[in-house]
This record gives structure tokens, C-alpha cells and sequence, in this order.
């Protein structure tokens, strides 16, 4: 990293913690006794301030030295098929894990799909809600004593406080898109 790439960095950390803050360019200069002209040239990177200099910016702005230059890891946004995790059970139903990592999320989306006349394991009540959506053929939602029936085009959602299950009464494939919360896997 060049002089001029660091000075970018350190005004764009800059501006977006004064921005967080709510201070305008005028406020932070008041604050650390320099111009605000200073700030502004700061900001787009076009000068370095001293170690003095920046030292009081980041103790004005509320932080420190360690949390400033800090490299935050950017998150993963896009999960990709091949990154997918796939299981298929004994009866050949299979379910893609569409965001592998999704234990560290409070949601957990899967993609499901049941074979004719299939149905998954039955799953005992614990903290937690359920979506789904159905994107082909007919399910039969089970939950508790009760079976409630979906087809393509529509959805289901419960809290998941008793005995569930997800099966497919037609003669075709079922597919849907199911999300969970707290993730289960």
C-alpha cells in the first residue's frame, strides 16, 4: 500500500466515523483545534496528518487506535451453487443448505425437495419459527394433530412449540424453499 492509498484510507475511516457521529466537518475541527479546511483535505486523502494529529481525531470520534485500523473482514454476501452443501436422505429427499455458514445467522434458508410421496424426519418441538414456501407440487404440513395442505404459489409459517414434519402427498416432486430460525444445523 502507497503513501497516497493509506491517506485514502485513513480519510475515509475518518469522514465515516464523523459521519456515525453525527459532527459535521466544522464540529470536528473545533474539537481538535484544526481547520476545517484541513478536515475536508483529510477526508478525500489529500494530506497525512501527524501521528499527534490523527491520534486526537480518533480519540474525538470515540474509538482507538486499534479499533481505527482495524481490517474488517467484508462478509460474504452472494453464496454460489457450488458452495451449497447437499444431503440426501434414506428416502432420497434432498436439501441444499443455501448459505453454508448460516450458523452464525439468525435465519437458516434451505432449498428442499421431497419425492413423491415422501416425507422428512419428524422434528420434536424446540425454540424456533419456521417458513417455507412452495415452489412445486403439494406439501402437507404437519404440526401437532393437525396437517395443513400447500400448494405451489404458497407459503406456511409456525413457531416451532410441537411434534413437525413436511411431507409430499402428490405423485410428483415437491420443491421448497424452507427458512428457519434459530438455524438448526
Amino acid at each position: 500500500m502507497d503513501t497516497a492509498q493509506i491517506n485514502e484510507m485513513i480519510g475515509s475511516r475518518i469522514k465515516d466515523l464523523r459521519n456515525r457521529n453525527g459532527l459535521t466537518q466544522q464540529e470536528l475541527a473545533d474539537r481538535t483545534e484544526l481547520t476545517k479546511g484541513f478536515i475536508s483535505q483529510l477526508e478525500r486523502g489529500q494530506v497525512t496528518p501527524s501521528v499527534e494529529t490523527l491520534l486526537d481525531l480518533i480519540e474525538c470520534l470515540g474509538t482507538s487506535p486499534s479499533e481505527f485500523f482495524k481490517e474488517e473482514k467484508e462478509e460474504q454476501v452472494v453464496f454460489r451453487e457450488e458452495e451449497y452443501f447437499e444431503k440426501v436422505d434414506e428416502g432420497g429427499n434432498r436439501t441444499l443448505w443455501l448459505v453454508p455458514p448460516a450458523q452464525k445467522f439468525e435465519m437458516e434458508p434451505i432449498l428442499v425437495e421431497i419425492r413423491p410421496h415422501g416425507t422428512l424426519e419428524m422434528d420434536k418441538p424446540h425454540a424456533g419459527e419456521e417458513f417455507g414456501y412452495c415452489l412445486a407440487g403439494k406439501l402437507a404440513v404437519h404440526l401437532g394433530d393437525n396437517v395443513y395442505h400447500v400448494k405451489a404459489g404458497e407459503s406456511f409459517y409456525y413457531r416451532t412449540t410441537m411434534n413437525h414434519r413436511v411431507a409430499n402427498p402428490g405423485s410428483r416432486p415437491a420443491k421448497f424453499l424452507w427458512i428457519s430460525t434459530p438455524p438448526q444445523f
